[in-house]
């Protein structure tokens, strides 16, 4: 086994991405922007930082980027956060990897109190060893940032880690890194997406992930 797993959560370990994709697209229209759902679903796994520039100027990041952030961050945890379920298997997953000598990492681009709620609903509060959330980082995804602060907190080295996220940008952001990366398939993108994204294996799901674990790139 490798010693270390450093894994996404949203797409990833909870079913939330078309949650924050509608938060998103409605966050825009407040602020008079048209931007579809499937355009903001496109963009899920980036922090607002790296999301916002897709769809709105400079000078308009300027004027209103941050209150649309923040807007868009109440809204979602008004109407949408009560909604968000796990995938299958998580805490099994995260459990099996922790009996085998793997410590567990989270790197999101949420905020720390989204973090820390995500953690309970996944069930996996009590089974990880460090969490990394936008406020401790400068960038978020596809930037490295996130990835870099899990390996110092962990205190591993990356040819020792394994990174697992649903989006390219989880692993874009691992390959600047150094990390490898295992796509889930229960975010907002292809197979192909990831792979081309550098993904070195795709697997359906977390169920999936831990039923296969012992031939996956986990156990190489």
């Amino acid at each position: 086994m490798i010693s270390a797993a450093i894994f996404d959560i949203d797409g990833t370990l909870i079913d939330s991405v078309d949650l924050h994709a509608l938060a998103w697209h409605e966050a825009f229209a407040h602020f008079g922007h048209d931007v579809t759902i499937e355009q903001a679903r496109s963009q899920i796994g980036k922090g607002g930082d790296n999301l916002l520039p897709a769809y709105l100027s400079e000078a308009q990041i300027r004027d209103h980027g941050k209150a649309l952030e923040a807007w868009r961050g109440e809204h979602f945890k008004k109407h949408y956060l009560s909604m968000i379920r796990p995938f299958s298997a998580v805490p099994e997953l995260i459990q099996k990897l922790r009996d085998n000598d793997v410590k567990i990492a989270i790197g999101s681009s949420a905020k720390k109190d989204e973090l820390a709620v995500y953690l309970d609903i996944a069930g996996i509060a009590d089974l990880v060893d460090v969490t990394v959330s936008s406020e401790d980082v400068d960038q978020s995804k596809p930037a490295p940032d996130v990835f870099e602060v899990a390996l110092e907190k962990l205190g591993v080295e990356p040819a020792t880690a394994m990174v697992i996220g649903d989006s390219p940008y989880d692993a874009q952001a691992a390959r600047k890194t150094g990390l490898r990366t295992i796509g889930l398939l229960t975010g907002a993108f292809p197979e192909r997406s990831l792979l081309e994204a550098g993904c070195i294996a795709v697997y359906p799901g977390p169920a999936a992930l831990y039923a296969c674990l012992a031939r996956s790139p986990l156990a190489a």
